[in-house]
């Protein structure tokens, strides 16, 4: 006790010293050296005469002080202000070109610590002692012990026996759905003959620059594969194709759940979006494709396609959803239950590997497009840009969360192989443009508490193919993209968010507050899946084991949501303050654990949470295509009072909107506010509302 008083007195005293030394313009000389695995930091322009400079501890600070000089003159001393686990403050009334020496004195267990002294130059990129960019690397880099890349040289029969030993160790729902295998497969330009049976962790790709440069004869399938999933595909997660062309004798199967893309595919026949024995798949994503014959979604439970072109459609179970797609059937929900929009309002096609003529490897960034309908790529090549794969920094096997920032800070972009990477700390995405592109499902898992990732309020980040799996550390939230209450503009340019996929639990026993933050205007979040668990390894999953309060908090204006997949939080899975919000599809499961009504009652004092929550001070946001299901398993008394909760605005409109109690396992009341019948009870048939209001 005697200890605890000395050390709070102790960090009293040195923080009046250091009070005492900032009023006279000096610094701290009783302050100890501080260690560079204790923070991380950076510098990021906020518009033209702004800087938000940022640390974030490794272990929490009672205080953190910032120091600077403005062109060598002028030390300013203050207070930083905290954000969650981060300190900030911002400088203001900066020339072009100014140079910004700073640094940093913080609290740790007691004593107090200075930072090295950094540099940053307004309009000269990020801080972090760096303005250089990124070092010269090779344009054709090991991928490391996880990335097999096949040439048309090599025999059908050697690809395919690497294929299917593949496939056999990454098949079994039971054994291979919480591994930590991770593998991608890239093809480069040319025709193979092979049969690809795509298992869990697996991405297949191409690595022409349009999807004909590479062209399978054959399949590339998921399927109920393994006895124990008794035809059913609702577990189908955590796989990919992208980037290619298949001629499918018979038509291509793709019977899956959340977090399986299909994106950049020409296939030159059928698509079956269900299992062979037409058991249940649940959720799936279809973007910047064609399929030439008739895409059939059978007993496939909901489906999103975006920006696509179909031969024809057929089926459907409670929400089939489609913006941009030629082919598509009419907008008939609820009966048959299709939502149908001509166009997709915003949309920017996902960053690609391909190889150019000269056998390097380069990664293509397509452009925004407004207002879209069919690929990007039907006309030609896809509208944009490329960079070389010598600006990016190659994270695998070995790399820790200090080496990936340090890549960062010195301007570089990430190509993030198949693996597992743990993080003692947040990784810092400053820089304006940054591309942050996995393959294989790289998952990010934090330690001790810490963020996985934030990225600052910049323009045209583009983050892709990622999994952030929570630690057993609560974290406040494992991505976090722009900055709180930020009113710049980022609609020339915005940040996506694409393909990137948020575990609480299933593997290990995983906590955060929220998984998915936007601070940022204008950013574009397309195909996620929040899900917190409601299987996995044992002692992984249950009520108070794997918490985790809200999936999406969206708090930026003009944000733009396509394929929103989020599920079974314990709290608002959605909660959406930001003006001008527009999502196309959204898929949603409550918690299936709530032990009793009483451990789930809103704010309001309403029976549960809604799925999805409209901020109350919203004036405007629109969305197409919402469903919501209870399965409440564990209780089946409880029950929700509504899936949607809305602000009573005439800019606040929703459109073909259900419920559904799946087994009549609870109830949910009404649909959205107070409007839509309860869900049957003992059936699982839809409560639709086709408009609101």
């Amino acid at each position: 006790m005697h200890r605890t008083v000395l050390s709070r007195v102790g960090a009293l005293l040195a923080a009046l010293a250091l009070a005492f030394a900032g009023v006279f313009g000096l610094a701290s000389a009783a302050a100890a050296s501080a260690a560079s695995d204790d923070y991380s930091q950076s510098a990021t322009a906020l518009g033209a005469s702004q800087v938000r400079i940022v640390f974030t501890p490794v272990a929490p600070a009672r205080y953190v002080d910032v120091h600077y000089l403005v062109g060598g003159a002028n030390q300013q001393n203050f207070r930083m202000a905290q954000e969650g686990g981060s300190w900030t403050r911002t400088v203001s009334s900066l020339a072009a070109d100014a140079v910004v020496e700073y640094w940093f004195t913080y609290e740790k267990d007691g004593p107090q610590y200075d930072t090295p002294h950094f540099s940053y130059t307004q309009g000269g990129g990020t801080g972090g002692g760096s303005t250089d960019g990124c070092p010269d690397r090779s344009d054709t880099p090991d991928l490391g012990p996880n990335v097999h890349v096949f040439d048309p040289g090599m025999s059908s029969a050697a690809i395919q026996a690497e294929l299917d030993a593949q496939f056999a160790r990454m098949k079994d729902t039971n054994s291979a759905q919480f591994s930590e295998d991770r593998v991608a497969d890239l093809f480069k330009p040319g025709v193979y003959t092979v049969e690809d049976n795509v298992g869990f962790y697996t991405s297949v790709a191409g690595l022409g620059l349009n999807p004909g440069d590479v062209t399978i004869n054959g399949h590339v399938t998921v399927d109920a594969f393994n006895a124990s999933d008794a035809g059913n595909a609702t577990q189908n997660f955590w796989r990919s194709a992208e980037n290619l062309a298949i001629n499918p004798a018979g038509g291509n199967r793709w019977a899956v759940a959340q977090a399986a893309p299909l994106r950049r595919i020409d296939v030159r026949g059928d698509l079956q979006l269900y299992p062979a024995g037409y058991g249940w798949a649940s959720g799936g994503y279809l973007a910047d494709s064609k399929v030439a014959g008739q895409a059939a979604s059978s007993s496939q439970q909901q489906w999103y396609t975006r920006d696509s072109s179909l031969g024809g459609w057929n089926g459907g179970v409670w929400n089939m959803v489609f913006s941009g797609t030629a082919g598509a059937p009419a907008n008939t929900f609820p009966n048959p239950p299709e939502t149908t929009l001509g166009t997709t309002p915003v949309s920017r096609d996902v960053p690609y590997l391909y190889v150019d003529g000269a056998g390097r490897y380069r990664v293509f960034l397509p452009a925004l497009r407004t207002d879209a309908s069919g690929p990007s790529w039907a006309g030609g090549a896809t509208a944009g840009s490329s960079l070389s794969m010598d600006r990016f920094y190659v994270v695998k096997a070995g790399d820790t969360a200090s080496t990936i920032n340090a890549a960062l800070a010195q301007g570089c972009n990430l190509f993030v192989t198949p693996g597992v990477y743990h993080l003692d700390r947040t990784l810092d995405v400053t820089r304006a443009g940054t591309v942050v592109l996995g393959i294989g499902f790289p998952t990010f898992v934090p330690d001790h508490g810490v963020d996985a990732m934030r990225v600052a309020d910049v323009d045209g980040v583009r983050l892709k193919g990622l999994l952030f799996d929570a630690g057993t550390v609560n974290s406040a939230a494992l991505l976090t993209v722009g900055a709180p209450g930020t009113g710049v503009r980022h609609a020339g340019d915005p940040t996506t968010v694409q393909d990137v996929f948020f575990r609480i639990g299933g593997e290990i026993a995983g906590k955060a507050t929220t998984s998915l933050v936007v601070n940022s205007n204008d950013a574009i979040i397309d195909d996620i899946w929040a899900w917190r668990a409601d299987h996995g390894n044992a002692g992984t999953v249950g009520w108070g084991v794997n918490t985790a309060d809200n999936g999406l908090v969206v708090n930026g204006d003009n944000v733009v949501a396509t394929g929103l997949f989020v599920e079974h939080y314990q709290k608002y899975n959605v909660t959406w303050n930001g003006q001008n919000g527009r999502t196309i599809f959204f898929q949603n499961e409550m918690p299936y654990d709530v032990p009793n009504q009483a451990a789930w009652m809103s704010p309001t004092g309403t029976k549960g949470y809604a799925a999805y929550k409209v901020g109350d001070l919203v004036t405007s946001h629109e969305a197409w295509g919402l469903g919501s299901y209870c399965y409440f398993n564990t209780n089946p008394a409880v029950s929700s009072y509504h899936a949607f909760e809305v602000p009573s605005a005439p800019g606040v409109r929703l459109h073909d909107v259900l419920t559904v109690s799946l087994g009549g396992k609870g109830t949910i009341s009404r649909v959205v506010n107070d409007t839509g019948a309860a869900t049957p009870t003992g059936s699982t048939v839809p409560s639709n509302v086709v408009a609101f209001p």
